[in-house]
């Protein structure tokens, strides 16, 4: 009876582990294959994935068109700054040459 007891540690251990991995894998954080190595695995069905790819693919192309507006209004800010800052005659000046 002796041997009881490090086989039901061991057996604690293999469960606890495999709840963990379950757990982890259920709600998509990464775990680790047999070899070490980290991956992503999950329980989604193929429909989930693909809604999740072109999910990833509209935030992609607003992050670009939101850093393009980004990039506009920076240089609309340092125009208005720079007439801001500028003596009041040298504006005069540009806007006479301008005319």
């Amino acid at each position: 009876m002796s041997w009881l007891v490090p086989v039901l540690i061991v057996a604690a251990v293999m469960a606890s582990r495999a709840f963990q991995t379950w757990v982890r894998a259920k709600h998509g954080y990464p775990i680790e294959d047999e070899d070490g190595r980290r991956g992503r695995r999950s329980f989604r069905g193929q429909g989930q994935e693909l809604e999740a790819d072109r999910k990833i693919a509209l935030l992609a192309s607003e992050n670009e068109r939101l850093t393009g507006q980004i990039s506009r209004l920076e240089e609309r800010i340092a125009v208005l700054e720079r007439i801001a800052t500028d003596p009041a005659e040298r504006v005069a000046r540009e806007i006479d040459g301008l005319r």
